[in-house]
């Protein structure tokens, strides 16, 4: 769920249109980090509201992935190396996810029981393929109340955005050229969102309060947060934000987050209907409204109290910390621990974190800084090595037997309505 802007000082950039690829900006770390605090904290039973981190992240990805790509696009008059880009968005995300999906699927086999383990298998291969939004869709594995059976269940959200770094740099590609780059792309960015807002509605309208698998988990229903966060990348909407006076940016940076917050303290899933009616939109606008002020205001109060160490920190594993946090959770579950309310999710909280900075040092960083063999065709190969392993450690777990004449009950509960 995390896109790492480039590590460069904090100085102020020749103008707006360079706030969101040219430097890095310390309290997007700092909401990162907040962002994905709130998704474990939902997950843990303490914040109903706490999903939206995942909007959070998606507005944080558009506008940090198109920032990047209009960079490159400036500085290489018009062109953008899509290889060299989605080789660098691999290098990011996968590994990660193939280490978190192997040792996820030897854990469950290990200690989880046959039904866990027999939806870890189903749903392995559409999570290789970042396909996993649409598995769920046409399983109708709801979100709201099927998602504990389902060890992967948290990773349709990193489908959507894999999704989208394969399909919007394509875009912008295209877009790029010429005069008037970014007010081309900006026009496609909010027509973009408005046409996602309506598909959701329609959706909605159609099938009812009562089944939002379709419309929350939908790449195409749920682009409206990336691509805001895109649109909030562009000069258009950065030379707004510099109109404006650095006290009137704190000021209304500190209202979003305080409205961010309630919403986050509000909002109850499934049970908010307006949620799907223009609610998540406005929360993603919000979102994107919040992270403009920020790239612009980076040392306002809240640019200060949002660049803490603890928050950065957190915003630095953030990936690592989404992608490991859901299979701790069910596997390490009340009756295995012995321990329920805060002190559970304390211990949950230390796990995942030791998971996710494991995930770090011995991954991340690794394959994507120091890894020479993680560049080029041998990377490709690499990959593919990588997937095959996988491939074949699933191959290899026996399916499990839940109960030969029976009704497996997990499954009638992983369908909505």
């Amino acid at each position: 769920m995390q896109t790492a802007p480039p590590r460069t000082t904090h100085r102020r950039t020749a103008g707006p249109a360079a706030t969101a690829g040219r430097r890095h900006i310390a309290p997007l770390d700092g909401l990162r980090g907040a962002a994905v605090l709130g998704v474990l904290f939902f997950h843990a039973g303490h914040l109903g509201g706490g999903f939206l981190g995942v909007d959070l992240f998606f507005v944080l990805s558009g506008f940090l992935i198109t920032g990047l790509l209009l960079k490159e696009a400036r500085e290489g008059g018009g062109r953008i190396d899509l290889v060299a880009f989605w080789g660098r968005r691999a290098r990011r995300l996968l590994p990660a996810l193939a280490v978190m999906v192997a040792g996820t699927l030897l854990l469950v086999l290990a200690f989880g029981p046959p039904s866990l383990l027999r939806f870890a298998l189903d749903d392995a291969p559409w999570v290789a393929a970042n396909l996993t939004n649409w598995h769920f869709v046409n399983d109708q594995a709801g979100y709201w109340n099927g998602a504990d059976t389902r060890v992967f269940g948290h990773l349709w959200s990193i489908a959507v955005e894999e999704q989208f770094y394969l399909l919007w740099p394509l875009v912008v590609g295209l877009l790029a050229r010429g005069r008037g780059a970014h007010r081309r792309i900006a026009v496609v960015a909010g027509a973009g969102a408005v046409g996602s807002l309506v598909l959701m509605v329609i959706l909605t309208t159609a099938r009812g309060p009562g089944d939002t698998t379709r419309v929350y988990e939908g790449t195409d229903t749920r682009a409206f947060a990336l691509l805001l966060g895109s649109l909030a990348a562009t000069a258009p909407a950065a030379r707004l934000f510099a109109r404006a006076r650095e006290a009137a940016l704190a000021w209304t940076g500190a209202v979003l987050a305080v409205g961010i917050g309630v919403y986050w303290a509000l909002a109850d899933g499934q049970r908010t209907p307006s949620l799907f009616q223009g609610g998540l939109f406005l929360h993603s606008l919000a979102a994107a409204l919040l992270i403009g002020a920020l790239a612009r205001a980076p040392h306002s109060p809240l640019g200060r109290a949002l660049a803490v160490p603890v928050l950065r920190r957190t915003g630095e594993l953030s990936y690592s910390l989404y992608l490991w946090h859901w299979p701790v959770f069910l596997l390490l579950d009340e009756e295995r621990l012995g321990l329920s309310g805060w002190p559970r999710t304390f211990v949950l909280l230390a796990v995942s974190l030791l998971a996710a900075w494991l995930s770090k040092v011995l991954v991340e960083d690794p394959v994507r800084f120091r890894a020479g063999w993680a560049r080029g065709r041998r990377g490709a190969l690499a990959l593919v090595a990588a997937f095959a392993t996988l491939a074949a450690l699933w191959a290899a777990i026996p399916e499990p037997r839940t109960g030969d004449g029976s009704v497996d009950v997990t499954r009638l509960m992983s369908v909505d309505g």
